[in-house]
């Protein structure tokens, strides 16, 4: 009896051993398929965890002609910018955004079944083309949103908008009035250091990467190549105008100082001393440090070029917002440096940091570098995989707002108790 015993409790333990392995390699199996990684290369997991819950997502895109006043948000009053005037620069991400969107495969042409509603404009770009003023962009937008039920029935909370630029939200004047509900895409954060209301809300907006130089972001054909570390010539650099800005104008005052080891030559934008884009990024290459300070507003295309020639981005931008936040680990692949403390202690700092950890945060930076590049949804690490996997995120089962009301029969009313397959448009807005 107590050889059976004895033999029963091996069993039982071996039995036991065995269950808890399983366990555990069933759990981590289970945790790499359905969590994201948050490692310094996860923006792949980003897009896998995305491809992996994405059947249900289904985002309508209007139609430039569809609305009394949406064409004069994408080419002017007059009709007469082209979407190809609006791709260069920082305004660019507003154009690339919607042309994948029109060809993706998350696009609906039945409002009925869409989750969420984008609404193209090129506003930035139009104005600052003198196609629209101040004044006709908040008109005509209020005209645009007066026309689309689809709006009113969520109070805009389903709607998606892009704003490219450091102005942000605050193009539209009156968007705290209309918009402060909806999903704004924008390269910009905080902007309270100028202004009484920040046009962007970290629970609802989605910070996208800025729009690097399509000659730069090509994987096999790119306009210039970083070179060894060991054959740059400075420590640092900072490529910009000093617009009168103090963090600015201190790295200015330091590259005099230490002509050596920072370079800092004061940009022109015309004239024959006018640096083109292929001789900025060779400047740009040369320095194992890009310093990456804020200009008119916290953001800056200089941290996302800075992957591009392969030197590891300095931020001196206290309040800047990044991009896929919930994925990325910047302290693997970036610095940020308090902007009260520019001077030489920074530079001391940068020269104390070794070769082989610069390499490290380089190499890392490499493999997600692919997250700024602005490529069809299909590939399988973009910003615009990264995008949709961010607004997925945003997606409600059931929208309300106070003009919006439900019945018994599960039919969606307004305060006339009229459904809404019948309300007409314009809907006016408050």
């Amino acid at each position: 009896m107590r050889q059976q015993h004895h033999a029963c409790s091996r069993a039982h333990q071996v039995g036991a051993l065995l269950l808890v392995a399983a366990t555990f390699v069933l759990t981590r199996l289970f945790d790499r398929l359905l969590l994201p990684d948050t490692s310094a290369s996860s923006s792949y997991s980003s897009s896998s965890f995305f491809g992996a819950a994405d059947a249900a997502l289904r985002i309508y895109v209007y139609a430039e002609g569809e609305i009394d006043g949406l064409r004069a948000l994408l080419r002017g009053r007059d009709g007469t910018v082209p979407a190809a005037t609006c791709l260069k620069g920082q305004w660019g991400t507003q154009v690339k955004i919607h042309q994948f969107l029109l060809n993706s495969r998350f696009r609906t042409l039945n409002k009925d079944e869409a989750n969420l509603f984008f609404v193209p404009s090129y506003v930035k770009c139009v104005r600052m083309t003198g196609a629209l003023s101040d004044k006709e962009i908040n008109h005509t937008y209020v005209k645009v949103l007066s026309q689309m039920p689809y709006f009113r029935r969520s109070g805009g909370r389903d709607h998606i908008f892009v704003f490219p630029s450091g102005a942000g939200a605050h193009l539209f004047r009156s968007w705290s009035t209309f918009l402060n509900r909806s999903i704004i895409l924008t390269p910009e954060g905080d902007r309270t250091d100028k202004r009484g209301t920040s046009a962007f809300n970290t629970w609802k907006d989605i910070i996208v990467p800025g729009n690097v130089d399509d000659s730069m972001v090509k994987s096999n054909a790119r306009a210039v190549q970083p070179i060894p570390l060991t054959k740059r010539k400075y420590l640092a650099n900072f490529l910009g105008r000093a617009q009168g800005k103090v963090g600015r104008l201190r790295l200015v005052e330091l590259a005099k100082q230490y002509p050596d080891k920072l370079e800092s030559p004061e940009l022109k934008l015309s004239g024959p001393n006018k640096l083109g884009r292929i001789d900025y990024f060779k400047h740009l290459r040369n320095a194992k440090f890009c310093l990456a300070p804020r200009g008119e507003s916290s953001w800056t295309l200089r941290f996302y070029e800075s992957f591009f020639v392969e030197c590891v981005p300095v931020i001196l931008s206290d309040e800047v917002e990044l991009p896929f936040q919930n994925v990325i680990d910047y302290s693997k692949i970036s610095i940020k440096w308090p902007s009260s403390r520019i001077g030489p202690e920074l530079l001391g700092y940068l020269e104390s940091i070794p070769d082989e950890r610069i390499e490290e945060m380089i190499g890392r930076g490499r493999e997600m570098r692919c997250m700024w590049v602005y490529a069809v949804d299909a590939e399988p690490c973009s910003a615009m995989s990264g995008i949709l996997w961010e607004l997925q995120r945003k997606v409600r089962r059931f929208h309300q707002s106070p003009e919006t009301f439900w019945l018994h029969n599960r039919s969606i009313v307004n305060r006339d108790l009229v459904e809404f397959h019948s309300w007409r448009s314009p809907v006016p807005l408050p």
